[in-house]
């Protein structure tokens, strides 16, 4: 499986310099899309520098149309059943869960076979989460960090998504133009989000 997994990513690699493609611009992390732009396209995706370390890294800002402390519930249900109905999430568990942080554990569509540990760190007064892959090299990366930030947007909220990391093939997976890189996966994701919270609302309303 390595061994293919090699080969499919090298003829990638070769038909990428031969088209003379050069990959998705690079952003700052501070990059923000114009307010119309946003609300008419319900989200945005950059690939922004990466860290110190290399690897690639990407910014999602979408919209979700709900107030922050809702959509705050929704986003910090760890345990919920729900995260199945992802079409790249095979299997998730919590692991532990305290004030401050909550370990989960993920198995994903994309790399069967292995168990993604990730620590998450809950700010509720900054309506922020900070998350941390804590068995990288159990699952073929070198670091996966990030942050994930709740905002009011008018009558929505804006979620900002950035990640930092850095994996075999990464650069290749963050440039696929098409069903399997990057975009069509973060797209997907915010989509995703969006039907399952409106389906579940019900649940995170104030009580």
């Amino acid at each position: 499986m390595v061994r293919n997994a090699f080969h499919i990513i090298a003829a990638l690699i070769w038909l990428f310099c031969l088209s003379g493609f050069i990959g998705m611009r690079v952003h700052p992390a501070s990059v923000e899309p114009a307010k119309e732009v946003l609300i008419a396209r319900g989200r945005v995706i950059y690939r922004i520098e990466p860290e110190p370390r290399g690897g690639e890294a990407f910014k999602l800002v979408y919209l979700v149309p709900a107030p922050v402390e809702c959509f705050w519930r929704f986003k910090t249900d760890f345990n919920g059943s729900f995260l199945l109905s992802n079409r790249y999430i095979n299997a998730h568990r919590l692991v532990q869960a305290t004030d401050a942080f909550t370990i989960t554990e993920n198995s994903y569509a994309n790399a069967p076979g292995e168990t993604f540990r990730w620590r998450t760190t809950t700010h509720i007064d900054r309506h922020r989460l900070d998350f941390r892959l804590i068995n990288p090299n159990e699952c073929g990366h070198k670091f996966h960090y990030g942050t994930i930030q709740l905002e009011p947007f008018g009558d929505y909220t804006k979620i900002t998504h950035i990640a930092y990391f850095d994996f075999f093939g990464a650069y290749i997976w963050v440039n696929l133009p098409f069903s399997g890189g990057m975009r069509a996966f973060l797209n997907y994701t915010a989509q995703w989000e969006n039907e399952t919270f409106s389906r579940l609302r019900h649940r995170y309303q104030d009580r």
